[in-house]
């Protein structure tokens, strides 16, 4: 069926409530509008569903995430894990509990026991509870930090990852056999109950991911010692973090927290921000009022589902508050963890720290200063995760600290995805250090870039929306790849790696070498003198992305690299 006679099947068929089909009269006669709604069905991708929410099969509502769940629920049988049953949790936004009410009679019906968070939880509380319960698979409802409109569906397996290849792929074949909405399963939320198919966790599950949260400090009585003379400004953007975030803090003994009130509870509208991501400066504007009116040290904001951390500290030079990229906050927490295990005799021979291509390149400065294996993988930290599960299995690798450029970060193994609950405990930790020696995060930042150079990087973004925005986006890629460009900003391509095709090819012998990533639509170009770029479509947003690294000598040099750089990948897509 074509997007118009979808449209009237929706309208007239007896299975779509009658709120859907309001909705849906609302636009009649704009074609525009139905066909957009209509066009396709909303993509069950490699993490699982995210779009905007509404009434249609290319939009977020109860028919799409029964379907969704219908076929992780047949793959689950498929592998003989029904008995395990499936952990669920959301976020603050919009249908984000209604969603996942919808999932977990699904599961029922299918004979699958949901255990479900009684309100909202971060991300990275589900990947812990999964494991603890020994689910088979869990479900978090949530689009992350993206706008209001909204909301999504992720799927992690039983090693508390989000599913990776073949995994992703095998779980996506189930959901498009779906044909016919009206063959998705589900039950009355009393039956389930009656039948043990529906159980609410709650605080026990919470006790034990503090607990696991604490036992990570490196070094708890000094962070007793120096915790009340740290003043933290905290807000969770209207999300799941004010609880857990303000709970650990407290239990720590970080007495000085001042949350943002205005952004305080949990709002799936986040009034106050344009944009509810942490690494929007413009998300700070409140926080950095109250941290000016409590002469704060530092000051932290988490995404919706608390995955993400974004931190401004005090330079005490200036009396300004500067703000740190997720690479900064990761390379503050990486080398305290390195530099204090080491002077513990507590760093293992076969540790490794874990990033992604498109992150900064300190990470490997200080590593190899360590003595410390770094492994890159793709974009997303499902990647991450997935290492960690391998590091077990095949008893290579100690996991010491994972992270992202884009905000995320993983301390501990408690959790197989991002926890900004953890990052604000150890990046708090790591101030409380540096009070305890007399300097603060951007002294520390400081010395940091003095010791391994001054690597700087950005990220730009082209939004093109809707189903032509999806063919320019390829477009652009295809046009690259087809002619892929032998020197970048006046400066020579020394690699060019297409993980689409599987391979890289050296720019200087050119001899070609497989990859050994799985495949994926990106593009990534190693230059002279440690500079590098990345191009690939967003995996959540209409958008294509633009990473650029670069290794100064100091800020102004690195600067205008990354300036003569940004300028030529903007060429690229004319």
């Amino acid at each position: 069926m074509d997007a118009k006679e979808t449209y009237r099947f929706w309208m007239e068929d007896p299975y779509f409530d009658t709120e859907t089909k309001q909705e849906l009269a609302a636009i009649a006669g704009e074609e525009a509008k139905i066909e957009e709604r209509f066009y396709r069905n909303l993509e069950f991708g490699t993490g699982g569903l995210r779009g905007v929410i509404g009434a249609g099969t290319n939009r977020m509502n109860v028919y799409t995430v029964r379907k969704a769940t219908q076929g992780l629920a047949n793959y689950i049988k498929q592998e003989r894990k029904q008995e395990k049953g499936v952990a669920i949790a959301y976020d603050s936004r919009n249908m984000s509990p209604e969603f996942a009410k919808e999932a977990a009679l699904c599961l029922a019906a299918n004979q699958i026991k949901a255990y479900i968070f009684p309100s909202l939880r971060p991300t990275p509380m589900l990947s812990f509870a999964l494991r603890e319960l020994g689910c088979a698979a869990g479900i978090v409802v949530t689009a992350s930090h993206n706008p209001p409109e909204y909301n999504g569906y992720k799927v992690y397996w039983e090693d508390g990852a989000q599913i990776t290849f073949p995994r992703d792929q095998e779980i996506i074949c189930q959901v498009n056999a779906i044909q016919d909405f009206a063959r998705v399963k589900t039950m009355a939320k009393e039956e389930a109950e009656q039948a043990g198919l529906y159980e609410v966790i709650g605080e026990e599950m919470d006790d034990k991911y503090m607990a696991a949260l604490k036992s990570l400090a490196i070094h708890p009585e000094m962070i007793k010692a120096e915790a009340a003379n740290l003043k933290i400004v905290y807000t969770p953007l209207h999300g799941t973090g004010n609880l857990p975030v303000r709970r650990i803090l407290k239990e720590l003994g970080f007495s000085q927290v001042y949350v943002v009130k205005e952004q305080e509870l949990p709002d799936g509208n986040f009034p106050t921000v344009s944009s509810p991501n942490p690494e929007d400066k413009k998300a700070f504007t409140l926080a950095l009022q109250l941290a000016e009116q409590v002469d704060a040290d530092i000051v932290l904001a988490t995404d919706p589902d608390a995955d993400r951390l974004g931190v401004y500290a005090k330079d005490a030079a200036t009396g300004a508050y500067r703000a740190f990229t997720g690479n900064m906050s990761g390379m503050l927490i990486l080398e305290y963890i390195l530099s204090q295990k080491k002077a513990m005799g507590a760093l293992p021979e076969n540790g490794a720290v874990v990033t992604t291509i498109v992150s900064g390149k300190m990470a490997k400065a200080i590593a190899d200063a360590y003595g410390i294996k770094l492994i890159e993988t793709l974009t997303g930290f499902k990647y991450i995760g997935e290492q960690i599960k391998l590091f077990e299995q095949n008893h290579t690798y100690e996991y010491l600290f994972g992270y992202e450029e884009s905000y995320g970060c993983l301390v501990g193994t408690h959790a197989r995805d991002k926890d900004a609950v953890v990052a604000v405990m150890a990046l708090c930790e790591v101030a409380a250090w540096c009070k305890h020696k007399g300097t603060t995060l951007c002294g520390q930042m400081d010395r940091l870039f003095e010791t391994y150079g001054y690597y700087k990087e950005t990220l730009s973004t082209i939004t093109l929306k809707g189903q032509g925005g999806a063919k320019r986006i390829a477009g652009i890629m295809e046009g690259i790849r087809r002619e892929a460009p032998k020197q970048i900003g006046g400066s020579r391509v020394l690699q060019f790696r297409d993980y689409k095709r599987g391979e890289i090819t050296d720019c200087v012998t050119g001899e070609k070498t497989p990859a050994n990533l799985p495949t994926s639509d990106v593009l990534y170009f190693s230059l002279e003198k440690e500079a590098w770029c990345c191009i690939r479509p967003s995996g959540t947003e209409p958008k294509i992305k633009f990473y650029i690294g670069v290794r100064g000598e100091g800020e102004a040099e690195a600067e205008e690299k990354l300036e003569i750089l940004a300028k030529a990948l903007e060429k690229l897509t004319e």
